[in-house]
Parts: C-alpha cells; sequence; structure tokens
C-alpha cells in the first residue's frame, strides 16, 4: 500500500480480498503497510488486483516456495523479533543491536544456573541458554532433567534478570516450557518435526529455530514456513553448523556465508552458534567474531563454570572468564559495524 493509506481502504481491500477466496495478513512496517494474500493465486492477474484501489502502490507475486518467509512478502523490509525479558523488551532484528546468548548446554543444578546466569549478565549477554530437555545422539548420554530444571531456569531468570531460552522436542511439553521460556528453541534434531513446528507455531512465543545437521537453505526456510504459517510470525534463524566431509578437526561446519545468502531471501532475524558450529572452545572466539563481521544479529555461545566436568557439550564451552574477555573482544568488532549496546543499554 502506499504510505498513507487510510485504515478504512486497507480494511476494505481486505474485506474484498476475503470474498474472492483469499486470506490477506496486514503487515504493518516502519514506513507502510503490506498485505499478504495467501491462498490460491496462481490465476490471479496482479493488474486485476491493482485496479482495486488507487492506494495500491505495487502488487508482487512471491515466487519462492516458502511464502511468509520470504523477504518478497514483506516488500523487502526486514522484520524484528521483540522478546520481553524481566530487565525490559530485547529486539533481534538486522537494525538493532547484536543481541548475546549465553549458558550451558544443559541445566544440572541450581547453583550452576543460578552462578553461570549471573556471571553472563555481567559480561552483557541478556539471554540465558540452558537445556531441561537434551535430544542426545546417544540414549545412555545424559538427557537433561526434564521438567525440573525448569524450575531452576525460573529461579535463574529471577536472579539475574536474563531472559531464558529453552529447547523443546515433543508436542506435549510445549505448553509448560512456554510458561517459563521467554523464546522456545526447536533444535537441530527436530527441524523438520512438522507436528512440533505448528504447535510451537500455534503459540505465541517466540520461536528459535536451529538448522538441521544436513537441512538445506531452502529446507531449513520451509520449516520456518510452517511456524508462520501457524500463526507465529516471531521466529529467529539459528545457523549451527552443518555436516559435512570434515568431521577430524571440527565438529560441525560453519556455514557463515549463510548470513548474506538468507538476508537476500528472508525478512527474518539471524542468529549463529559457534560454539555447536565447530565444538571447540578454542575455535568460538574467532567464529563469533566472524559472524559479527558478517552482519549476524545474534550469537549463542555456551559457557560453564567448569567444561572439564559438564554433563554435555563440555569441551565447546568456554568458562566465565574466557567469556567476559570474548565480550570484549566482541565490543571492537560491534562497534565497527554499528551493532554493539553496552552494559548500560546506551547504544555506543
Amino acid at each position: 500500500m502506499k504510505v498513507g493509506s487510510p485504515d478504512v481502504e486497507i480494511k476494505r481491500i481486505s474485506e474484498e480480498m476475503q470474498q474472492w477466496g483469499l486470506i490477506p495478513e496486514k503487515i504493518i512496517g516502519k514506513h507502510k503497510v503490506v498485505i499478504g494474500l495467501v491462498g490460491d493465486t496462481a490465476s490471479l492477474d496482479p493488474l486485476q488486483i491493482q485496479e482495486i484501489s488507487p492506494w495500491i502502490e505495487v502488487v508482487l507475486r512471491v515466487e519462492k516456495p516458502f511464502k511468509r518467509t520470504s523477504l518478497e512478502f514483506r516488500h523487502g523490509e526486514q522484520s524484528e523479533v521483540v522478546v520481553s525479558t524481566p530487565n525490559g523488551a530485547v529486539t533481534f532484528g538486522k537494525n538493532h543491536p547484536l543481541v548475546v546468548v549465553a549458558g550451558p548446554c544443559s541445566v544440572e543444578n541450581e547453583e550452576m544456573i543460578i552462578t553461570t546466569a549471573k556471571r553472563v549478565k555481567a559480561a552483557g549477554a541478556k539471554f540465558l541458554r540452558g537445556g531441561a530437555y537434551k535430544p542426545r545422539t546417544s540414549p545412555y548420554s545424559f538427557q537433561g532433567h526434564g521438567e525440573s530444571a525448569l524450575g531452576l531456569l525460573a529461579a535463574a531468570r529471577d536472579a539475574s534478570g536474563l531472559g531464558i531460552i529453552t529447547e523443546v522436542m515433543d508436542t506435549a511439553d510445549v505448553e509448560k516450557i512456554a510458561e517459563v521460556a521467554d523464546v522456545l528453541q526447536v533444535g537441530a534434531r527436530n527441524m523438520q518435526n512438522f507436528a512440533l513446528l505448528k504447535k510451537v507455531g500455534a503459540q505465541d512465543k517466540p520461536v528459535l529455530l536451529k538448522r538441521g545437521m544436513a537441512a538445506t537453505i531452502d529446507d531449513w526456510l520451509m520449516a520456518a514456513e510452517y511456524i508462520l504459517a501457524a500463526g507465529n510470525s516471531n521466529v529467529i534463524l539459528c545457523e549451527r553448523g552443518i555436516r559435512t566431509f570434515e568431521r577430524k578437526y571440527a565438529r560441525n561446519t560453519l556455514d557463515l556465508a549463510v548470513i548474506p545468502v538468507l538476508r537476500s531471501l528472508t525478512h527474518l532475524p539471524i542468529m549463529i552458534d559457534p560454539s555447536h558450529g565447530t565444538g571447540k572452545a578454542e575455535y568460538v572466539p574467532d567464529m563469533a567474531k566472524a559472524a559479527i563481521a558478517a552482519g549476524t544479529d545474534s550469537l549463542m555461545i555456551e559457557v560453564h563454570p567448569n567444561p572439564a566436568k559438564a554433563l554435555s557439550d563440555g569441551p565447546q564451552s568456554l568458562t566465565p572468564e574466557r567469556f567476559d574477555r570474548l565480550m570484549e573482544e566482541l565490543a571492537v568488532i560491534g562497534n565497527v559495524m554499528g551493532r554493539w549496546q553496552d552494559r548500560n543499554m546506551a547504544v555506543v
């Protein structure tokens, strides 16, 4: 729609589109309103729609298989995901300061998770990550403490003021996890669990969607499409490394090229996880800095008070002391890129 289009005209057009058997979705951007038309549009002539109102600026057909996820669906405007936390709203998006998410792979005990939360908060993180439910390759590996760990995450949020990001593995657990988590994570192993994608799409909390270990970019964006199609537009895409022929020196191959590729394809915010992407703590700082330089909107970094004794993913976890130094290093790159925010919430 043209800038300044009256609400009554937008409503009239939407009602007429419904009479055509289409589902109109109003998207309010910073400068204009876009109406996305979902349904059987293959036989529609864009010029026919253009003639409905002089307030219509342009009609574009979304050619990508992923519709709502496509950058075309928002006429090139990037979306934002705003998350409420005890310390105020935090925004994920291209035109906002970088958001750092940090914490252990899994919640082990109350002292450990609260201590870690306070340390990463003091260093500048905005969210605490920690798994209550852990999908593991081996059935004999630590699977997480489950529901009892959710209470520990809530205690850590109360003690630190951080937002909480934790993984959901089963449709049956969505509601109880959503009561604690500020962002629900769908992990790499569940990226194409379509029942789960529909379930998290039908609730209101933002969703962090990790890329599957062998997923193409189209696979990943189509998975996000399931969430948006179910009604939840607050999705963050997280690159966490993919499997390639290289397995000797790194756990996965961290695909940083995905950042400019995604920028050209989708409006959704981007997160990079260099911890899973490399699998080795010594590689994490360099890949985190490279991700900022490439334009990521967020970072997820694993931090554990004693990585050698971690119940899961210890080799890729930073100590709190190393995380403190890393945040200082990231500030240098972040300031150059215009994406950094200091601990007092003042944009540098």
